[in-house]
């Protein structure tokens, strides 16, 4: 302060002194060099912060390897744990040359079970072979029993040619001898035709339906009216006469040529026997088809036709009917002659013997 009084003063009492100009590079200088020291401090406060920010992240770093190193630790200490384990295993192993028995051991258990596999298809298949060849045989039994019991030709007709095809599948030439005689059996058995027995029991059914409803019809007498009348037409008495005689002759008639016994008109009680008789026979001739008993089926329809007659009148259209029909029936055969399969079932027998026996100095099949 006193200093610039001074100046001051200085400057006014000498006014006429020349004006001697301040030096401003000097000043200009002083600013440049504030200048560059802020820029230096900024300078540094930036690296001292960075320094800070790199001191933090090595410190980061440094914690994240360390928690990384400890886990190595912990993994290293499972191996060895591990380690321990797998060399007690290693231990409790036994030794090379027994691994080696124990190798060749199982190889040759392979090896057995391989061969006893191999036998025992071998077995099966011929125990195969003999259950289907007995099988072949059963069926020719039950074909023969079919025709003898039943006469069921279609039935034994397809029970031969199942055995044919068991005895196709062998594929061995000893078996034919036997197929030749199946083949001779089937073209016996494709020659018979097989009656309808299920037809004719049926149709006998639909008889016996109508059975019930047989009546006996009323009588009545044909008279010479009509042409009396029409002879007659000229007179009033004739007439008279005439018509008299037709009215009269519904009721009565004397017949002196009849050459026939007269019958009695059936009802109540006598109509429902003869309709439970001639029901019976019909009934007995259905099981006379169903079993093939030819001889009990002619029988049976004799009677119902004999029934039939000596009860109902021939021109009622019912009895008329029912006695065609039964006519009918009678000629259809309910038996057929069965062929004997003994033959067949004593080659397939045959065949199956020879089959066990030895050949060649082997032994016999089991």
């Amino acid at each position: 302060m006193s200093e610039t009084v001074l100046s001051n003063n200085e400057h006014a009492s000498a006014p006429d002194a020349p004006h001697t100009p301040v030096e401003r590079p000097a000043r200009r200088a002083g600013n440049g060099v504030a200048v560059l020291a802020l820029l230096i401090g900024a300078a540094g406060l930036g690296v001292g912060g960075w320094g800070a920010w790199q001191v933090h992240q090595l410190q980061g770093n440094e914690q994240g390897q360390g928690e990384h190193l400890e886990a190595l630790n912990q993994r290293a200490e499972a191996l060895q744990q591990r380690q321990q384990q797998l060399g007690s295993q290693v231990a409790g192993l036994p030794a090379a040359s027994e691994l080696e028995d124990r190798r060749r051991l199982v190889a040759q258990l392979q090896g057995d079970q391989q061969r006893l596999s191999q036998r025992l298809e071998t077995v099966l298949g011929e125990s195969r072979k003999e259950w289907r060849l007995a099988e072949a045989e059963h069926l020719l039994r039950l074909a023969t029993l079919r025709l003898s019991a039943l006469q069921d030709i279609a039935s034994a007709r397809a029970l031969v040619e199942g055995a044919d095809q068991i005895l196709r599948e062998q594929s061995d030439p000893g078996a034919f001898a036997a197929r030749e005689q199946l083949a001779r059996s089937l073209t016996v058995l494709d020659s018979i035709e097989q009656p309808d027995r299920t037809g004719l029991f049926l149709k006998l059914a639909a008889q016996r339906e109508q059975v019930q409803q047989l009546n006996a019809l009323t009588p009545e007498f044909d008279s010479q009216a009509n042409a009396v009348h029409a002879l007659a037409e000229e007179g009033d008495f004739s007439t008279r006469l005439s018509r008299w005689w037709t009215e009269i002759s519904k009721y009565f008639q004397i017949d002196f040529n009849a050459d026939q016994n007269v019958r009695p008109l059936l009802a109540g009680q006598s109509l429902n026997q003869v309709r439970l008789a001639l029901s019976l026979t019909l009934e007995q001739a259905q099981w006379a088809a169903l079993n093939g008993q030819q001889a009990v089926y002619t029988r049976a329809l004799d009677e119902a036709r004999s029934v039939l007659l000596a009860n109902f009148n021939a021109d009622n259209p019912q009895s008329k009917a029912m006695l065609e029909g039964l006519n009918a029936l009678a000629e259809q055969p309910v038996s057929v002659k069965v062929p004997d399969l003994a033959e067949s079932l004593a080659a397939v027998q045959a065949y199956i013997q020879r089959r066990h026996l030895p050949v060649d100095g082997e032994e016999a099949k089991p």
